[in-house]
């Protein structure tokens, strides 16, 4: 037997990176799949890499009411759920004499608002056992130039993780959170679209991070997992795979 032969698992941002590392980490372990995510073009790269065995559903992760079709959905595709995994959300870079009221918004709607309402809809799915994965970011514990709003949302995001350990605690569900420093994600090039700043930024990270360079998503893929599954006394904690950024 796959070590996650019939585990019932929704993604949310799973078309990509670290969500899409994890769903094929999945699905070769024999879990049912279903992930998320907003563009055409992702979707459709996403059904190409991961094939017909999961199930690739359009929604944005901001919007209460994509979020209540995708609980109706994944009710109607599983019935109950093993595995929640809230993984949607990208940074965006910008002094503070610079962040718009619109650049704030968008970082707390994808970064904080969107998980709020996700683990809200979807929880009640949640078998006993099973388990709640938030994506954080060593951004909510260091001090990072440009990225307040997007560091704000991911604070808010790590708290949330042990308010909802405390309050799903009763029903036998799990919560926890992986914080990645940077990695190799296809979601760099939305965050920093100017293609010299990102090689000025990467390089500069990497001299930071004591093991001289970036994570990859199958390497976070492997945290999310044993947390999802494996980490049957953790609850409420935050993981950093960070190469020791955070840390040390």
């Amino acid at each position: 037997m796959r070590k996650f032969e019939n585990k019932k698992v929704v993604i949310i941002g799973g078309t990509s990176g670290i969500g899409l590392s994890t769903a094929k980490m999945l699905l070769d372990g024999g879990a049912r799949v279903l992930v998320t995510g907003r563009s055409q073009a992702g979707l459709d790269l996403a059904q190409k890499e991961i094939g017909e065995n999961a199930i690739v559903v359009s929604s944005d992760a901001r919007s209460l009411t994509d979020l209540d079709a995708l609980a109706a959905r994944a009710k109607t595709e599983f019935g109950t759920l093993d595995f929640l995994f809230i993984n949607a959300g990208f940074s965006l870079f910008a002094p503070l004499e610079q962040t718009t009221e619109a650049t704030f918004d968008e970082m707390f709607n994808l970064n904080a608002k969107g998980p709020f309402f996700a683990v809200q809809k979807l929880s009640p799915l949640i078998n006993s056992g099973g388990s709640i994965v938030l994506t954080t970011s060593t951004a909510n514990v260091k001090g990072m130039p440009m990225l307040a709003a997007y560091g704000g949302a991911k604070a808010a995001l790590r708290n949330f993780a042990r308010m909802f350990a405390a309050e799903l605690l009763p029903r036998g569900i799990r919560v926890n959170a992986v914080s990645p420093g940077p990695t190799e994600t296809p979601i760099v090039d939305k965050s920093i679209p100017d293609k010299d700043m990102q090689a000025h930024l990467i390089a500069q990270m990497i001299a930071d991070i004591p093991m001289k360079r970036l994570g990859t998503p199958e390497e976070l893929a492997k945290a999310v997992l044993f947390l999802a599954f494996d980490a049957t006394f953790m609850t409420g904690v935050e993981l950093p795979v960070d190469g020791g950024w955070s840390q040390l």
